[in-house]
């Protein structure tokens, strides 16, 4: 049955093929009036890796035959992209813009893609990160980044042999196709791992890692230092029974609709007041029993939280959006003048809430319709 009813388009192949048309069709736009040959054969090149998908291959064939299959449409669009990426690279915008969107792609595909779960894809994108940093970095200097570009084609390799090569060495039988798959991946792999370090070391060396490293342990250790104190106060509150009453409390309104607002308006109080992250883990274990037990669709109600909780990054006074600003306004702009800036755009939040609170099928249209 699993057979019968897989999709006729893997979900890797899918992912890969959004990202090479990307690339394609944003090159295409940046240059019209260029020879537009190279991004056509690459256009081509990419439906034929779908076409192929649909027409030749099988959720039963074998590694070796889907790789044999790909192998040629692959390299016609990669050889669009060779063209791309050059006009790409000669667009200071799209320089400075491309790499990072690609980078989120990449992480968010992964996932979506079912190429890897989340933590290795988070440690992708740290890894991107860095390598992008890096490139810049040396392009900045006039030198050359052919071992961090390499590096990324050493990564793209191993996912590619991940998706059509079965890399357990560890079982009974193993085939030979498996072993130089393996060996392969492995070679990619430590090129990609000295690719890293290289990096680390031009980010180190221009005295850009050490600060960014110092910044990001102190907004971690800031994250768990929350974490454990709002635990530590809901083990108080819990102890004492105050857990209790509150959801006493909540439930003495007869209405679902009167208690899910009163929740609403105190998240959005405590938001002037709080960091999400406080709201997150001390108000909402308490409330949470109460507004995720009703008839409400979960779905709908999460992200009304969140929605709600996203207007706490603008009201004052302790607002992250509002340091942010207030770090790189000029002086004549004082602290009141953003105050009163950014009145607007909590009332579009606030809109944005009611919108959701009245046509909750904003929310719940595209859940309803992936299956289970």
């Amino acid at each position: 049955d699993k057979v019968n009813n897989a999709p006729p388009v893997g979900s890797g192949i899918a992912t890969l093929a959004v990202v090479l048309a990307l690339i394609l069709t944003t090159a295409r736009g940046v240059a019209p009036s260029a020879n537009q040959r190279p991004i056509m054969i690459g256009l081509i090149g990419t439906a034929l890796i779908i076409l192929t998908d649909i027409l030749l291959i099988s959720p039963v064939s074998s590694a070796t035959a889907t790789f044999v299959l790909m192998a040629i449409p692959t390299a016609i669009a990669l050889y669009g992209c060779r063209t791309a990426v050059q006009r790409l690279a000669s667009n200071e915008l799209i320089r400075v813009v491309f790499p990072p969107l690609v980078l989120i792609v990449a992480v968010l595909g992964s996932i979506l893609g079912g190429i890897t779960n989340p933590t290795p894809a988070a440690a992708l994108g740290a890894a991107g990160a860095i390598m992008l940093a890096a490139y810049r970095k040396l392009h900045d200097e006039g030198g050359s980044g052919k071992v961090i570009i390499n590096s990324t084609l050493a990564v793209v390799i191993m996912i590619l042999i991940g998706i059509n090569f079965d890399l357990r060495i560890n079982t009974t039988e193993v085939s030979a196709e498996s072993w130089a798959a393996f060996f392969l991946a492995y070679a990619a792999y430590l090129y990609a791992g000295f690719g890293l370090l290289y990096a680390c070391w031009v980010l180190y060396r221009t005295s850009v890692l050490s600060p960014v490293v110092r910044e990001t342990a102190k907004v971690t250790s800031m994250v768990f230092t929350i974490l454990i104190g709002s635990q530590l106060l809901n083990l108080v509150v819990i102890s004492f029974g105050g857990e209790h009453y509150i959801q006493q409390f909540l439930k003495s309104y007869d209405s679902e609709f009167q208690v899910f607002l009163i929740v609403m308006l105190v998240l959005f109080v405590l938001g002037f007041v709080l960091d999400f992250l406080e709201i997150i883990y001390i108000v909402i274990p308490i409330v949470g029993p109460v507004i995720y037990g009703g008839t409400f669709d979960p779905k709908w109600v999460t992200i009304m939280v969140a929605v709600n909780l996203q207007t706490s990054f603008l009201t004052p006074p302790f607002g992250f959006a509002l340091f942010y600003l207030r770090g790189v306004a000029p002086k004549e702009v004082t602290t009141g003048h953003i105050y009163r800036g950014v009145a607007p755009f909590v009332l579009i939040q606030v809109l944005g809430l009611t919108l959701l609170w009245f046509f909750p099928s904003i929310v719940t249209i595209i859940p309803s319709l992936i299956p289970n």
